[in-house]
């Protein structure tokens, strides 16, 4: 019988039931990808997160219920809040390797701050999908990792009511849609879907985050910004792009803790 923890942790948020979610699976080793697949699955969250202390650092994957993903915002962000409120880490600062390279967490009174790749975007037509699964034409479009649209106003994003089927015919991971409130907050509004990773649409997603931030910071010559995902659960981030990377801060609050049991046979 294979016995493990595992924590699940609201990110980007200070409040239960807000956020959004991760289940964090801290190990001994690694399982074999299938089986974190599957456990992925059964959690049925937008991402569960595996770390194993390795040297120099931790090791670090994240699943969605249907794919092993490059980059989680929320889910890094659930995994440093667990190593340290949890396991007793001490000092400030943690570093997981991952498929997106060495990834750095800090922590301070402001929260935690993540350090990930930016994302540069390229023009691209529209998708007749994009309009078909926004319900609206956007004023302009760009490809990176995800699919951006940019509309008039926060109010329309918020008011979008996603076609998920069309939308998973756009090009890129997923679909951002976003607005730019430029008055004395400088505030980014984005709302995140990714049906190809069986994540209709995600609450928080701090990786699309990553393309915004230079995005929005070419156009409009700033650097940083306070952020919100106009979700249903809706979270808060502050967001600094710095050249080649972008600084991600924000908070966590457990809301469950929880043992894994697994027989042998399914081990193997």
């Amino acid at each position: 019988m294979l016995m493990f923890p595992m924590v699940q942790v609201d990110a980007f948020t200070t409040q239960p039931f807000k956020g959004n979610p991760a289940a964090v699976c801290v190990m001994d080793q690694w399982l074999g990808a299938a089986l974190m697949q599957a456990i992925a699955m059964e959690n049925n969250l937008s991402e569960t997160a595996f770390c194993v202390a390795e040297e120099g650092g931790f090791g670090l994957r994240w699943f969605t219920p249907s794919a092993e993903v490059d980059l989680c915002g929320h889910a890094t962000l659930a995994t440093a809040h667990v190593l340290f409120a949890h396991h007793g880490i001490s000092g400030n600062e943690l570093v997981f390797n991952s498929r997106s390279g060495p990834l750095t967490v800090t922590r301070s009174e402001a929260g935690m701050r993540m350090d990930f790749p930016a994302v540069s975007s390229a023009p691209m037509a529209t998708p007749a999908a994009l309009i078909e699964g926004l319900g609206v034409t956007p004023q302009e479009v760009a490809l990176g990792t995800d699919c951006l649209a940019v509309l008039d106003s926060a109010a329309a994003v918020r008011a979008v009511r996603p076609d998920f089927v069309a939308l998973a015919a756009v090009p890129g991971r997923g679909v951002i849609v976003t607005a730019a409130d430029t008055g004395p907050e400088r505030r980014l509004v984005s709302r995140c879907f990714y049906p190809k990773l069986g994540v209709p649409e995600d609450p928080v997603t701090g990786s699309a985050h990553c393309q915004l931030l230079p995005f929005w910071g070419q156009r409009l010559g700033h650097r940083d910004w306070s952020a919100h995902q106009a979700s249903a659960r809706g979270g808060d981030l502050q967001a600094v792009w710095v050249g080649d990377r972008v600084h991600l801060t924000g908070q966590a609050v457990t809301v469950m803790e929880g043992q894994w049991r697994l027989p042998d046979w399914v081990i193997r």
